[in-house]
């Protein structure tokens, strides 16, 4: 009997013969020296973070099952590296029941990204906090992407809000309680992305909000050789007691072709809260990257917005510069300056103009080490 029981224990604690498993550290670490200016507001110089990636530290790990499946891991936190506080996280895509994890002063918190997965012949299902599936054309389109003093995010997220509209809420960037589904490769360059979120409230919840912070997306493209072309669409439930006041919807297309090293992008978008006092906006931007010699490249783009009704609006135009020491290492440069239009100062890219209509610029000046 004890000989059988140490066999027995012996075989639970061994792997299976077929599976293999491999597990990756990863991050990025990305300081900046930034000088930001606004028509009344003055300026601020200071030591700021992911000015040309955003700094993150990763772990993800995948283990073949056989026939065809795999299961994986990916656990992905924010850091500001300027300060070693970890980024900001949200529990249930509301801003009720989250402090003081809305103010980003927290310690580390996988808020980029933390799901389990598994993967097969049929593509891939995906749990856990991530993306959104409408918020990809955005970060993908964009030359700068979503980070830095060109970042397009500044002027694309918020319906008439400005940056004043937090990204890790509302279905806009990232989503807690989510379960996705992606298309597998070899479907002829066809790519999709389905995603559901749940804001977990109980289905008596005053004023309406049982399904607050439900999310509802999608993603579909085609990339092939020099082109990738894709639109999605996010929808976000919010009772009309919200900080909203009504749903957030939000929709986008975009499109890049490889002209072998310089590459030219274009997105549009729209943004919509569906509340009493209804605000919307849209807009596009045109831009693009160029390989300079072996190890440089050079960016810009032209962001224009409109808000609805309003004769408010914004446009911001950012030139970069990014120079490679190696395949981990590189130095960058970004100037960008955002124009409010009409009366509005509702955007701006670090530090807020007080000048009705002002402008508002950035310089970020940094160094980007992955590992």
């Amino acid at each position: 009997m004890k000989n059988s029981l140490i066999a027995l224990a012996a075989i639970a604690a061994a792997p299976l013969a077929s599976a293999q498993s491999t597990v990756t550290l990863y991050g990025i670490v990305d300081a900046t020296f930034q000088n930001l200016r606004a028509d009344g507001n003055g300026s601020v110089s200071r030591l700021h973070n992911s000015g040309y990636n955003s700094s993150r530290l990763g772990f993800r790990g995948v283990e073949d099952l056989g026939g065809g499946l795999s299961a994986g891991f990916w656990l992905e936190a924010g850091v500001n590296n300027d300060s070693g506080a970890g980024a900001a996280t949200n529990t249930n895509n509301q801003s009720t029941g989250n402090a003081p994890a809305l103010n980003g002063g927290q310690g580390l918190t996988f808020n980029r990204r933390s799901t389990v997965s598994l993967f097969g012949p049929f593509g891939e299902v995906r749990i856990g906090r991530d993306n959104t599936a409408s918020f990809w054309n955005l970060n993908v389109f964009d030359p700068f992407l979503n980070v830095g003093a060109g970042n397009a995010l500044n002027m694309s997220i918020g319906a008439g809000k400005g940056t004043s509209f937090n990204t890790n809420l509302f279905g806009s960037a990232r989503l807690s309680n989510t379960v996705a589904y992606l298309t597998p490769a070899g479907l002829g360059g066809f790519y999709g992305h389905g995603m559901v979120a749940f804001g977990e409230n109980a289905s008596n919840a005053a004023g309406g909000a049982s399904k607050d912070g439900n999310y509802l997306g999608l993603r579909v493209g085609y990339a092939k050789g020099p082109v990738n072309v894709a639109v999605g669409h996010g929808h976000t439930k919010f009772s009309a007691g919200s900080t909203l006041g009504g749903d957030y919807v939000h929709s986008n297309a975009g499109a890049s072709y490889d002209f072998n090293g310089f590459k030219l992008m274009g997105q549009w978008f729209t943004d919509e809260i569906q509340s009493a006092a209804a605000t919307k906006q849209s807009g596009w931007l045109l831009g693009g990257t160029m390989k300079v010699g072996a190890s440089g490249e050079a960016r810009a783009s032209l962001i224009r917005t409109k808000v609805a009704n309003s004769p408010n609006g914004g446009q911001l135009w950012a030139i970069g510069y990014v120079h490679h020491l190696s395949k981990r290492t590189a130095l960058y440069g970004t100037y960008a300056q955002v124009d409010n239009r009409g009366t509005g100062t509702l955007f701006h890219n670090g530090r807020a103009t007080t000048v009705p209509g002002g402008n508002t610029s950035a310089l970020d000046i940094g160094v980007r080490h992955s590992f």
